[in-house]
C-alpha cells in the first residue's frame, strides 16, 4: 500500500478509452499530457452531458417539462458536490471559477465574524492566499502567515497551530499543494485548531487535492471548501464550493427576495451541474470494481481509493525507477526537490530541475520531445511566495493522472536521461 497499486491494464484500457486525448493532440499529434495539475484530462462524458444539456433553450425556472427535467439535473449536481465531501445541509456556490468561491467565502467570514486576526499557509494559491491577504488589510487584521517545511514540502500542524488563538476569525488553507503535492493533515489540524477556539471558521482550498484524494467533512468539519471541475476530469467554465449552515448564513452577495442560504446569484449553467454528476458516475464506475456497495458515497469512495493507489504506484516508479528505467532520483544531473519519502502523504506531483538546463529550456525540450510539463518560476504570481519558502527560484512540476501507464512512466523517464546528457549550449 505504501508503494501503490497499479490497476490491471485490462481496467487502464477501459479508463482510457474514456478521456480524450490521452496519447495525442490535434495539434501535435502524439505526446505525453504530464500537465494536469494546470488542467486534467476531459472525460468525454463530461463534454459530451454539458453540450447535450446547454443546447436546450428552456428557462430552469419554469414549469414545462424540460425545465422540470433541467432542475433536476441541477438538483442532482448539488447532491453529488455534496456526496463528493460528504456533507449534510449547508448550501453549494457556483461560480465561473473555483478562485471566485474562495474569495466570495473568504470576504463573507472576514466581514462578519469578530476577530484581530486571520491564519493563512505561505504555499496557498494566490487565489486562496490573495483575498485573506486582502481582506485582513481592508478590515485592519493581523494577516499570519504559516511557514512551509523544507523536508516535506508541505505545512507542519504545530506551526499553523501555533499561529491560532480566541481573537483568530479565520484558519485558511490548502488540502494539498499544487508545487509539491505534499497533503496537509487536516483532519490533525480542525480537530486541534477548534480545541484552541472551538467556533473558529475554518475554509479549505481543495482544487489540487480533489482528484487524486477522498474528503470528508465527518471527518473533517470546515465552513467553506471548494473544487474546480476541469482540473477533476470536467470542462472549464465553473468552480464549486460547499458552505457549511453556520457560514452559509452570513451576509453575503445574493438577491434580495432570495432565502438567506441561497448562494447562487441568477441562474447557474445546469450543464455544470451535470458535468460534476459525470464526474462522480465515473469515479463510482471506478468503485464498482472493488466494491459490492451500491451506496454512491461508498462507490465514490472505493473509485478514488483505486485512483489514489494507482498514482502512488507510478509515482513511486517514476522516483524510484525499475528495472526499465532507472527513477529520476537515481539520473545523474537531474534534481528532485522536496523529495520526501512516505508517499502516502503526498499527491502526485514532482519538482524538479536539470543540472544543464534552467527549466524554461527543459520544458520546450520536453516539448519537442513530444512531453508537456510546465516550469515554476519565481517570476510568477503563481509560484513565486511559495518557492520562495523554499529557497528555490525555479522547478519544474510534473503531474501525471491516474489513466496514464507504467510504460508512459518508463518513457519519460528515458526522454529525461537524454536531456540529462544535452550539452549546455542548449
Amino acid at each position: 500500500m505504501d508503494q501503490g497499486i497499479l490497476f490491471t491494464e485490462s481496467q487502464l484500457k477501459e479508463i482510457r478509452a474514456q478521456f480524450y486525448f490521452i496519447e495525442k493532440d490535434p495539434f501535435q499529434g502524439e505526446r505525453l499530457f504530464f500537465d494536469n495539475a494546470g488542467g486534467s484530462f476531459r472525460l468525454k462524458r463530461c463534454v459530451e452531458k454539458f453540450a447535450e444539456i446547454d443546447a436546450i433553450p428552456n428557462c430552469p425556472e419554469r414549469v414545462h417539462e424540460m425545465s422540470l427535467y433541467l432542475q433536476k439535473v441541477r438538483e442532482q449536481g448539488i447532491s453529488d458536490i455534496k456526496r463528493l465531501f460528504n456533507a449534510e445541509g449547508g448550501s453549494v456556490l457556483p461560480t465561473l471559477t473555483a478562485s471566485q468561491a474562495m474569495f466570495e467565502m473568504v470576504r463573507s467570514i472576514a466581514e462578519n465574524i469578530p476577530g484581530t486576526n486571520m491564519v493563512t499557509t505561505v504555499l496557498e494559491h494566490p487565489s486562496a492566499f490573495d483575498p485573506v491577504e486582502e481582506y485582513a488589510r481592508r478590515l485592519g487584521k493581523e494577516l499570519r502567515v504559516a511557514k512551509s517545511n523544507p523536508i516535506t514540502g508541505g505545512v507542519d500542524t504545530d506551526e499553523i497551530l501555533s499561529l491560532i488563538d480566541e481573537n483568530t476569525c479565520l484558519l485558511s488553507m490548502m488540502y494539498a499543494s499544487n508545487i509539491t503535492g505534499a497533503i496537509y493533515d487536516v483532519e490533525e489540524i480542525v480537530k486541534r485548531a477548534r480545541e484552541i477556539k472551538p467556533d473558529l471558521y475554518i475554509i479549505i482550498d481543495a482544487v489540487q487535492h480533489v482528484p487524486h484524494g477522498i474528503v470528508d467533512l465527518q471527518r473533517t468539519p470546515v465552513d467553506g471548501i471548494n473544487f474546480a471541475p476541469y482540473k477533476f476530469f470536467g470542462c472549464r467554465g465553473s468552480g464549486f464550493a460547499y458552505l457549511s449552515e453556520r457560514a452559509s448564513a452570513l451576509p453575503h452577495h445574493k438577491l434580495i427576495a432570495k432565502d438567506k442560504f441561497v448562494w447562487e446569484l441568477g441562474s447557474p449553467t445546469p450543464g455544470h451541474f451535470a458535468v460534476v454528476s459525470e464526474i462522480i458516475n465515473y469515479v463510482c464506475w471506478l468503485g464498482e470494481q472493488t466494491t459490492q456497495s451500491t451506496n454512491r458515497r461508498e462507490l465514490l469512495v472505493s473509485g478514488m481509493n483505486a485512483i489514489k493507489l494507482h498514482e502512488r504506484a507510478l509515482m513511486h516508479r517514476m522516483l524510484a525507477g525499475s528495472d526499465e528505467a532507472k527513477g529520476l532520483r537515481e539520473l545523474d544531473g537531474v534534481n528532485v526537490y522536496l523529495d520526501y519519502e512516505d508517499l502516502t502523504k503526498r499527491d502526485f506531483i514532482i519538482a524538479m530541475s536539470f543540472d544543464n538546463l534552467n527549466c524554461t529550456q527543459a520544458i520546450q525540450e520536453y516539448e519537442k520531445r513530444g512531453v508537456i510539463v510546465y516550469d515554476r518560476l519565481t517570476t510568477s504570481p503563481y509560484s513565486k511566495r511559495m518557492l520562495e519558502s523554499f529557497d528555490l527560484k525555479e522547478v519544474i512540476r510534473v503531474s501525471p493522472l491516474h489513466c496514464h501507464t507504467k510504460e508512459e512512466i518508463d518513457k519519460f523517464l528515458t526522454i529525461t536521461k537524454d536531456l540529462s546528457e544535452l550539452s549546455v549550449s542548449v
